[in-house]
Protein backbone atom coordinates (compact mmCIF):
# COMPACT_ATOMS: atom_id res chain seq x y z
CA UNK A 1 0.00 0.00 0.00
CA UNK A 2 1.15 3.53 -0.81
CA UNK A 3 1.87 5.52 2.32
CA UNK A 4 -0.17 8.70 2.54
CA UNK A 5 1.54 12.05 3.09
CA UNK A 6 0.36 14.91 5.33
CA UNK A 7 -1.05 16.61 2.24
CA UNK A 8 -3.01 13.45 1.38
CA UNK A 9 -4.59 13.28 4.84
CA UNK A 10 -5.43 16.98 4.80
CA UNK A 11 -7.05 16.62 1.36
CA UNK A 12 -9.09 13.65 2.58
CA UNK A 13 -10.46 15.59 5.55
CA UNK A 14 -11.21 18.54 3.29
CA UNK A 15 -13.14 16.37 0.85
CA UNK A 16 -15.07 14.11 3.21
CA UNK A 17 -15.31 16.10 6.45
CA UNK A 18 -17.29 19.13 7.54
CA UNK A 19 -15.36 22.39 7.37
CA UNK A 20 -16.08 23.46 10.95
CA UNK A 21 -12.42 23.76 11.98
CA UNK A 22 -9.35 25.50 10.57
CA UNK A 23 -6.52 23.25 11.80
CA UNK A 24 -2.84 24.03 11.70
CA UNK A 25 -1.49 22.11 8.68
CA UNK A 26 0.12 19.28 10.63
CA UNK A 27 -1.10 15.66 10.61
CA UNK A 28 -0.30 13.93 13.88
CA UNK A 29 0.01 10.18 14.24
CA UNK A 30 1.69 9.58 17.62
CA UNK A 31 2.03 11.21 21.02
CA UNK A 32 4.01 10.56 24.20
CA UNK A 33 4.35 12.91 27.15
CA UNK A 34 4.86 16.47 25.90
CA UNK A 35 5.69 15.41 22.34
CA UNK A 36 3.74 14.49 19.21
CA UNK A 37 4.92 13.22 15.83
CA UNK A 38 3.46 13.79 12.37
CA UNK A 39 2.96 11.12 9.70
CA UNK A 40 6.39 11.90 8.24
CA UNK A 41 7.98 11.29 11.64
CA UNK A 42 8.78 14.91 12.58
CA UNK A 43 8.70 15.54 16.34
CA UNK A 44 7.01 18.55 17.94
CA UNK A 45 6.49 20.04 21.38
CA UNK A 46 2.72 20.09 21.92
CA UNK A 47 1.91 23.52 23.33
CA UNK A 48 -1.86 23.22 23.06
CA UNK A 49 -2.38 19.88 24.87
CA UNK A 50 -5.80 19.46 23.23
CA UNK A 51 -7.06 22.66 24.87
CA UNK A 52 -5.81 21.40 28.26
CA UNK A 53 -7.38 17.94 27.98
CA UNK A 54 -3.91 16.37 27.94
CA UNK A 55 -2.62 17.86 31.19
CA UNK A 56 -1.16 14.47 32.15
CA UNK A 57 0.73 14.14 28.85
CA UNK A 58 -0.06 12.07 25.80
CA UNK A 59 -0.84 8.39 26.40
CA UNK A 60 0.07 8.35 30.07
CA UNK A 61 0.69 4.66 30.84
CA UNK A 62 -1.28 4.63 34.10
CA UNK A 63 -4.37 6.04 32.39
CA UNK A 64 -3.95 3.74 29.38
CA UNK A 65 -3.74 0.73 31.72
CA UNK A 66 -6.95 1.81 33.48
CA UNK A 67 -8.68 2.17 30.12
CA UNK A 68 -7.60 -1.17 28.67
CA UNK A 69 -8.16 -3.21 31.82
CA UNK A 70 -11.70 -1.92 32.27
CA UNK A 71 -12.49 -2.16 28.55
CA UNK A 72 -11.63 -5.87 28.66
CA UNK A 73 -14.03 -6.38 31.60
CA UNK A 74 -17.09 -4.15 31.14
CA UNK A 75 -17.41 -1.06 28.96
CA UNK A 76 -21.01 0.14 29.12
CA UNK A 77 -24.18 -0.76 30.99
CA UNK A 78 -26.18 2.47 30.55
CA UNK A 79 -27.74 3.89 33.69
CA UNK A 80 -30.62 1.42 33.45
CA UNK A 81 -28.51 -0.77 35.76
CA UNK A 82 -25.92 -0.24 38.48
CA UNK A 83 -22.28 -1.07 37.76
CA UNK A 84 -19.41 -1.79 40.13
CA UNK A 85 -17.33 1.27 39.17
CA UNK A 86 -19.64 4.29 39.23
CA UNK A 87 -20.19 4.38 42.99
CA UNK A 88 -16.45 4.10 43.59
CA UNK A 89 -15.82 6.99 41.18
CA UNK A 90 -18.56 9.13 42.73
CA UNK A 91 -17.11 8.58 46.20
CA UNK A 92 -13.61 9.43 44.91
CA UNK A 93 -14.81 12.67 43.30
CA UNK A 94 -17.00 13.92 46.14
CA UNK A 95 -14.27 13.31 48.73
CA UNK A 96 -11.54 14.89 46.61
CA UNK A 97 -13.49 18.05 45.78
CA UNK A 98 -15.70 18.27 48.86
CA UNK A 99 -19.27 17.94 47.57
CA UNK A 100 -22.24 15.72 48.43
CA UNK A 101 -22.95 14.45 44.94
CA UNK A 102 -21.52 14.05 41.42
CA UNK A 103 -23.45 13.81 38.14
CA UNK A 104 -21.34 12.28 35.33
CA UNK A 105 -21.55 13.23 31.66
CA UNK A 106 -19.21 12.97 28.66
CA UNK A 107 -18.29 16.33 27.14
CA UNK A 108 -17.69 19.75 28.63
CA UNK A 109 -20.71 21.14 26.82
CA UNK A 110 -22.92 18.41 28.32
CA UNK A 111 -21.59 19.19 31.77
CA UNK A 112 -22.31 22.90 31.31
CA UNK A 113 -25.81 22.06 30.06
CA UNK A 114 -26.26 19.95 33.18
CA UNK A 115 -25.21 22.89 35.35
CA UNK A 116 -27.74 25.15 33.58
CA UNK A 117 -30.51 22.62 34.20
CA UNK A 118 -29.53 22.33 37.86
CA UNK A 119 -29.61 26.11 38.24
CA UNK A 120 -33.12 26.25 36.82
CA UNK A 121 -34.41 23.29 38.84
CA UNK A 122 -33.03 24.88 42.00
CA UNK A 123 -34.53 28.25 40.99
CA UNK A 124 -38.06 26.84 40.88
CA UNK A 125 -37.90 24.16 43.56
CA UNK A 126 -35.76 25.90 46.20
CA UNK A 127 -35.51 29.64 45.59
CA UNK A 128 -39.15 29.89 44.52
CA UNK A 129 -38.74 31.86 41.31
CA UNK A 130 -41.96 31.81 39.22
CA UNK A 131 -41.96 29.05 36.59
CA UNK A 132 -40.08 29.89 33.38
CA UNK A 133 -38.86 33.26 34.71
CA UNK A 134 -35.43 32.25 36.02
CA UNK A 135 -32.42 34.17 34.71
CA UNK A 136 -28.77 33.18 34.59
CA UNK A 137 -26.03 35.82 34.50
CA UNK A 138 -23.06 35.12 32.20
CA UNK A 139 -20.06 37.12 31.00
CA UNK A 140 -19.21 38.62 27.63
CA UNK A 141 -16.38 36.67 26.03
CA UNK A 142 -17.56 33.41 27.59
CA UNK A 143 -17.04 30.01 26.01
CA UNK A 144 -19.00 27.15 27.56
CA UNK A 145 -19.55 24.90 24.54
CA UNK A 146 -21.40 24.64 21.24
CA UNK A 147 -24.99 23.60 21.98
CA UNK A 148 -27.89 25.84 20.92
CA UNK A 149 -28.54 26.89 24.52
CA UNK A 150 -24.90 27.63 25.26
CA UNK A 151 -24.31 29.66 22.10
CA UNK A 152 -27.43 31.62 23.03
CA UNK A 153 -25.35 33.24 25.79
CA UNK A 154 -22.29 33.80 23.60
CA UNK A 155 -21.03 37.24 22.55
CA UNK A 156 -18.96 35.74 19.69
CA UNK A 157 -20.71 36.04 16.30
CA UNK A 158 -18.80 33.01 14.97
CA UNK A 159 -20.45 30.94 17.70
CA UNK A 160 -24.05 32.15 17.43
CA UNK A 161 -24.64 33.56 13.94
CA UNK A 162 -27.44 31.87 11.96
CA UNK A 163 -28.28 29.42 14.76
CA UNK A 164 -31.34 31.27 16.05
CA UNK A 165 -33.91 31.41 17.47
CA UNK A 166 -31.96 31.46 20.70
CA UNK A 167 -32.70 30.12 24.16
CA UNK A 168 -33.92 32.95 26.43
CA UNK A 169 -33.11 33.50 30.09
CA UNK A 170 -29.51 34.74 29.97
CA UNK A 171 -28.15 38.13 30.98
CA UNK A 172 -24.72 39.09 29.62
CA UNK A 173 -22.47 41.42 31.60
CA UNK A 174 -18.82 42.43 31.16
CA UNK A 175 -16.26 40.01 32.59
CA UNK A 176 -14.39 41.23 35.69
CA UNK A 177 -17.07 43.84 36.49
CA UNK A 178 -18.38 43.42 40.04
CA UNK A 179 -20.59 46.52 39.91
CA UNK A 180 -22.56 45.19 36.95
CA UNK A 181 -22.75 41.78 38.58
CA UNK A 182 -24.29 43.21 41.74
CA UNK A 183 -26.77 45.24 39.71
CA UNK A 184 -28.04 42.09 38.02
CA UNK A 185 -28.03 39.95 41.16
CA UNK A 186 -30.53 42.31 42.77
CA UNK A 187 -33.15 40.98 40.35
CA UNK A 188 -35.03 38.36 42.44
CA UNK A 189 -35.46 36.19 39.33
CA UNK A 190 -31.71 35.68 38.91
CA UNK A 191 -30.84 32.12 39.93
CA UNK A 192 -27.21 31.65 38.95
CA UNK A 193 -23.96 33.25 37.86
CA UNK A 194 -21.98 31.06 35.45
CA UNK A 195 -18.34 32.09 35.03
CA UNK A 196 -14.97 30.84 33.85
CA UNK A 197 -12.35 31.66 36.51
CA UNK A 198 -10.07 32.57 33.60
CA UNK A 199 -11.54 33.08 30.13
CA UNK A 200 -9.32 30.69 28.20
CA UNK A 201 -10.93 30.57 24.75
CA UNK A 202 -11.34 34.35 24.78
CA UNK A 203 -7.57 34.70 25.04
CA UNK A 204 -6.58 33.76 28.60
CA UNK A 205 -8.15 36.79 30.27
CA UNK A 206 -7.26 36.69 33.97
CA UNK A 207 -9.57 38.75 36.22
CA UNK A 208 -8.35 41.09 38.90
CA UNK A 209 -7.24 39.54 42.18
CA UNK A 210 -10.27 39.13 44.42
CA UNK A 211 -12.82 39.08 41.61
CA UNK A 212 -13.89 35.48 42.11
CA UNK A 213 -14.02 35.82 45.90
CA UNK A 214 -16.13 38.97 45.77
CA UNK A 215 -18.37 37.53 43.05
CA UNK A 216 -18.97 34.45 45.19
CA UNK A 217 -19.79 36.61 48.22
CA UNK A 218 -22.25 38.69 46.18
CA UNK A 219 -23.97 35.52 45.01
CA UNK A 220 -24.39 34.38 48.62
CA UNK A 221 -25.71 37.82 49.58
CA UNK A 222 -28.45 37.67 46.94
CA UNK A 223 -29.17 33.91 47.19
CA UNK A 224 -27.80 33.16 43.73
CA UNK A 225 -25.76 30.08 42.79
CA UNK A 226 -22.09 30.69 41.97
CA UNK A 227 -21.24 28.25 39.17
CA UNK A 228 -17.65 27.75 38.00
CA UNK A 229 -16.89 26.31 34.58
CA UNK A 230 -13.50 24.74 35.25
CA UNK A 231 -13.53 22.48 32.19
CA UNK A 232 -10.38 24.13 30.86
CA UNK A 233 -8.98 25.93 33.91
CA UNK A 234 -9.37 23.07 36.37
CA UNK A 235 -7.30 20.03 37.28
CA UNK A 236 -3.89 21.67 37.90
CA UNK A 237 -3.72 23.80 34.74
CA UNK A 238 -3.42 27.15 36.56
CA UNK A 239 -1.15 26.00 39.39
CA UNK A 240 -3.97 24.92 41.71
CA UNK A 241 -6.22 21.89 41.48
CA UNK A 242 -9.01 24.35 40.61
CA UNK A 243 -8.52 27.93 39.44
CA UNK A 244 -11.07 28.95 42.09
CA UNK A 245 -8.64 27.66 44.72
CA UNK A 246 -6.40 30.68 44.09
CA UNK A 247 -9.03 32.72 45.99
CA UNK A 248 -10.33 29.94 48.25
CA UNK A 249 -13.70 30.00 46.51
CA UNK A 250 -15.96 26.95 46.69
CA UNK A 251 -18.48 27.08 43.83
CA UNK A 252 -22.06 26.02 44.51
CA UNK A 253 -21.81 24.04 41.27
CA UNK A 254 -18.47 22.90 39.85
CA UNK A 255 -18.14 21.85 36.20
CA UNK A 256 -15.21 19.62 35.15
CA UNK A 257 -14.13 17.93 31.91
CA UNK A 258 -11.16 17.74 29.50
CA UNK A 259 -8.23 16.67 31.73
CA UNK A 260 -10.64 14.63 33.86
CA UNK A 261 -9.63 11.78 31.54
CA UNK A 262 -6.13 12.96 30.64
CA UNK A 263 -7.22 13.13 27.01
CA UNK A 264 -7.86 9.40 26.83
CA UNK A 265 -11.67 9.29 26.83
CA UNK A 266 -14.58 11.78 26.83
CA UNK A 267 -15.42 12.33 30.52
CA UNK A 268 -17.05 15.27 32.30
CA UNK A 269 -19.08 15.85 35.43
CA UNK A 270 -20.87 18.32 37.66
CA UNK A 271 -20.44 18.45 41.44
CA UNK A 272 -22.89 20.03 43.90
CA UNK A 273 -24.44 19.51 47.32
CA UNK A 274 -27.74 17.73 47.94
CA UNK A 275 -29.92 20.86 48.06
CA UNK A 276 -29.00 21.50 44.42
CA UNK A 277 -28.26 18.06 42.98
CA UNK A 278 -31.35 16.30 44.35
CA UNK A 279 -33.70 18.74 42.62
CA UNK A 280 -33.28 16.44 39.59
CA UNK A 281 -35.34 13.28 39.99
CA UNK A 282 -35.12 9.92 38.13
CA UNK A 283 -35.91 10.31 34.45
CA UNK A 284 -35.38 14.08 34.38
CA UNK A 285 -31.80 14.15 33.06
CA UNK A 286 -29.15 11.67 31.94
CA UNK A 287 -26.85 10.22 29.32
CA UNK A 288 -26.42 6.69 27.99
CA UNK A 289 -22.64 6.89 28.27
CA UNK A 290 -22.48 9.20 31.30
CA UNK A 291 -20.98 7.29 34.23
CA UNK A 292 -19.86 4.27 32.23
CA UNK A 293 -17.25 1.98 33.86
CA UNK A 294 -14.40 2.97 31.52
CA UNK A 295 -15.01 6.65 32.25
CA UNK A 296 -14.88 6.03 35.99
CA UNK A 297 -11.64 4.07 35.96
CA UNK A 298 -9.99 6.47 33.52
CA UNK A 299 -11.00 9.54 35.55
CA UNK A 300 -9.72 8.12 38.83
CA UNK A 301 -6.41 7.19 37.20
CA UNK A 302 -6.13 10.64 35.62
CA UNK A 303 -6.68 12.36 38.95
CA UNK A 304 -4.22 10.01 40.65
CA UNK A 305 -1.58 11.08 38.12
CA UNK A 306 -2.19 14.76 38.87
CA UNK A 307 -1.68 14.16 42.58
CA UNK A 308 1.09 11.54 42.46
CA UNK A 309 3.22 13.48 39.97
CA UNK A 310 2.62 16.86 41.66
CA UNK A 311 1.35 18.49 38.49
CA UNK A 312 -0.24 21.34 40.45
CA UNK A 313 3.15 22.37 41.81
CA UNK A 314 4.84 21.87 38.44
CA UNK A 315 2.33 24.09 36.67
CA UNK A 316 2.71 26.84 39.26
CA UNK A 317 6.52 26.84 39.19
CA UNK A 318 7.03 26.49 35.45
CA UNK A 319 4.27 28.95 34.62
CA UNK A 320 6.17 31.72 36.38
CA UNK A 321 9.33 30.81 34.47
CA UNK A 322 7.47 30.81 31.15
CA UNK A 323 5.95 34.26 31.68
CA UNK A 324 9.27 35.71 32.87
CA UNK A 325 11.00 34.37 29.77
CA UNK A 326 8.29 35.64 27.44
CA UNK A 327 8.41 39.11 29.03
CA UNK A 328 12.18 39.18 28.56
CA UNK A 329 11.91 38.82 24.79
CA UNK A 330 12.56 42.05 22.94
CA UNK A 331 10.29 41.60 19.93
CA UNK A 332 7.97 44.06 18.16
CA UNK A 333 5.48 41.22 17.76
CA UNK A 334 4.86 40.69 21.49
CA UNK A 335 2.14 42.99 22.74
CA UNK A 336 0.94 41.31 25.97
CA UNK A 337 1.93 38.28 28.03
CA UNK A 338 -0.61 37.00 30.55
CA UNK A 339 -1.67 33.84 32.31
CA UNK A 340 -1.63 31.76 35.46
CA UNK A 341 0.19 28.47 35.97
CA UNK A 342 0.70 26.84 32.58
CA UNK A 343 -2.35 28.52 31.04
CA UNK A 344 -0.69 31.39 29.19
CA UNK A 345 -1.19 33.62 26.19
CA UNK A 346 0.93 35.96 24.12
CA UNK A 347 -0.88 38.66 22.19
CA UNK A 348 0.79 39.20 18.83
CA UNK A 349 0.90 42.65 17.28
CA UNK A 350 0.57 42.32 13.47
CA UNK A 351 3.93 43.35 12.04
CA UNK A 352 4.90 43.66 8.38
CA UNK A 353 1.65 41.95 7.47
CA UNK A 354 2.40 38.95 9.68
CA UNK A 355 -0.15 37.70 12.22
CA UNK A 356 -0.43 35.17 15.04
CA UNK A 357 -1.31 32.52 12.43
CA UNK A 358 1.97 33.17 10.62
CA UNK A 359 3.85 32.88 13.90
CA UNK A 360 2.18 29.52 14.59
CA UNK A 361 3.09 28.27 11.12
CA UNK A 362 6.72 29.24 11.75
CA UNK A 363 6.67 27.62 15.21
CA UNK A 364 5.47 24.41 13.57
CA UNK A 365 8.40 24.46 11.15
CA UNK A 366 10.72 24.85 14.14
CA UNK A 367 9.22 21.96 16.09
CA UNK A 368 6.52 23.43 18.34
CA UNK A 369 2.77 23.46 17.72
CA UNK A 370 0.36 26.00 19.17
CA UNK A 371 -2.80 27.63 17.86
CA UNK A 372 -4.11 31.19 17.67
CA UNK A 373 -7.39 32.18 19.26
CA UNK A 374 -9.28 35.29 18.16
CA UNK A 375 -6.69 35.91 15.42
CA UNK A 376 -4.08 37.83 17.42
CA UNK A 377 -3.55 35.68 20.54
CA UNK A 378 -1.49 32.51 20.84
CA UNK A 379 -2.27 30.19 23.74
CA UNK A 380 0.72 28.31 25.14
CA UNK A 381 -0.59 25.38 27.21
CA UNK A 382 1.83 22.42 27.26
CA UNK A 383 1.07 19.18 29.10
CA UNK A 384 1.74 19.69 32.80
CA UNK A 385 4.25 16.82 32.87
CA UNK A 386 6.74 19.05 31.06
CA UNK A 387 10.11 19.39 32.78
CA UNK A 388 12.03 22.63 33.26
CA UNK A 389 14.64 21.44 30.78
CA UNK A 390 11.97 20.72 28.17
CA UNK A 391 10.27 24.04 28.86
CA UNK A 392 13.51 25.96 28.32
CA UNK A 393 14.12 24.10 25.06
CA UNK A 394 10.62 25.03 23.89
CA UNK A 395 11.15 28.65 24.95
CA UNK A 396 14.28 28.79 22.78
CA UNK A 397 12.17 27.63 19.83
CA UNK A 398 9.70 30.46 20.50
CA UNK A 399 12.50 33.03 20.81
CA UNK A 400 14.21 31.83 17.62
CA UNK A 401 10.93 31.88 15.74
CA UNK A 402 10.09 35.43 16.78
CA UNK A 403 13.54 36.60 15.66
CA UNK A 404 12.76 35.29 12.17
CA UNK A 405 10.04 37.94 11.90
CA UNK A 406 12.35 40.84 12.66
CA UNK A 407 13.26 42.84 9.56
Amino acid sequence: MTKLSSADYIAKEDKFGAHNYHPLPVVLSKGAGVFVWDVEGKKYFDFLAAYSAVNQGHSHPKIIDALTEQAKTLALTSRAFYNDVLGEWEEYMTKLFGYDKMLPMNSGAEADETALKLIRKWAYKVKGIPTNEAKIVVCDGNFHGRTITIISMSSDPDSYSHYGPYTPGFVNIPYNDLNRLEEELQDPNVAGFLVEPIQAEAGVYVPEDGYLKKASELCKKYNVLFVADEVQTGLARTGKMLACDHENVRPDILVLGKALSGGIYPVSCVLADDEIMLTIKPGEHGSTYGGNPIAGKVAMAALDVIQDEKLVENAERLGKIFREEMLSIDSPLIEIVRGKGLLNAVAIKPTNGKTAWDVCLALKENGLIAKPTHEHIIRFTPPLVITEEQLMEAIEIIKTTLKEFEV
